[in-house]
């Protein structure tokens, strides 16, 4: 697929990248991507994948835009109050670039519908602001074989890792999952949400930015993929460090005896 002098035109900073260049740019444009939630997360990573020129962006919401999410979901406007995320966030990519392609799904992920739509995409950039959403979407993507660039804030902290589950590492293990990390749903109470304990607006900016160059490097193949290891970031010491992750052999989704055979395990 040849690029159009004014594809050229609009993506000649990555074109120039040796990294990057026309090969992986037309990656890019063939690539499509699932974003989970048009929230904190989800909005930063959309507008620089968007703008990327990833050719298919999925948006799963069914939230509308309420006055309090303005502080930081910044592809929504005051204007946007009171309609579905999903559509003010396509507006705002669009806005970027009308050479791609916004697919909205208005609705909530659940685990009937989970494979079908995970199914559809490269590469999925989980951005949701609950446990059992991402148990499930971890799942999801280990059963459709897809990678899942997952990140989390609170507060004045963020992380993101990369999941590639359904491969193995050099020793024939499998690759580390979400579930390697967070072995299960903490209880009722014990993690503070975001509306209880505070968020600081930039934070998810940084995250969500993190997060859409890790899909971007997973699409393209530059660099080091960050699959098995989690990046932390602290805002207020201004500090990031990695961390390696570990395949527990006790994981009931790759462990020596798995007990998760499909997404019944998240039915309601």
């Amino acid at each position: 697929m040849a690029l159009s002098d004014e594809q050229l035109e609009r993506y000649a900073r990555h074109i120039v990248l040796k990294e990057i260049g026309g090969p992986g740019q037309q990656k890019l444009l063939k690539a499509r991507v699932l974003i989970i939630g048009a929230g904190g997360l989800g909005s930063p990573c959309l507008i620089y994948l968007a703008a990327a020129g990833v050719g298919t962006i999925g948006i799963i919401d069914d939230d509308t835009v309420s006055l309090s999410n303005l502080q930081r979901q910044i592809a929504h406007g005051t204007a946007d109050i009171g309609r579905p995320k999903t559509e003010s966030a396509a507006e705002a990519a669009l806005r970027i670039n009308p050479d791609i392609e916004i697919v909205q799904h208005k609705e909530r992920l659940t685990a009937e519908n989970a494979l079908k739509i995970v199914s559809q995409y490269d590469v999925v950039a989980d951005g949701c602001d609950n446990f059992a959403t991402r148990f499930l979407v971890n799942d999801a993507c280990y059963f459709a074989k897809v990678p899942l660039v997952s990140a989390a804030v609170g507060q004045f902290e963020g992380q993101i890792a990369t999941f590639r589950a359904f491969e193995t590492d050099e020793g024939g293990k499998p690759k580390p999952n979400y579930r390697d990390f967070v072995g299960a749903t903490p209880p009722p109470g014990s993690v503070p949400t975001c509306e209880e304990a505070g968020v600081m607006g930039a934070l998810t900016g940084v995250v969500g930015s993190l997060q859409a160059l890790e899909v971007i490097k997973e699409i393209t193949g530059a660099g080091e993929s960050l699959a098995g290891r989690l990046l932390i970031y602290d805002a207020l010491d201004t500090r990031f460090r990695t961390v390696k992750l570990k395949w527990d052999p006790e994981n009931p989704l790759t462990g020596e005896n798995p007990t998760i055979r499909d997404l019944s395990v998240h039915a309601a």
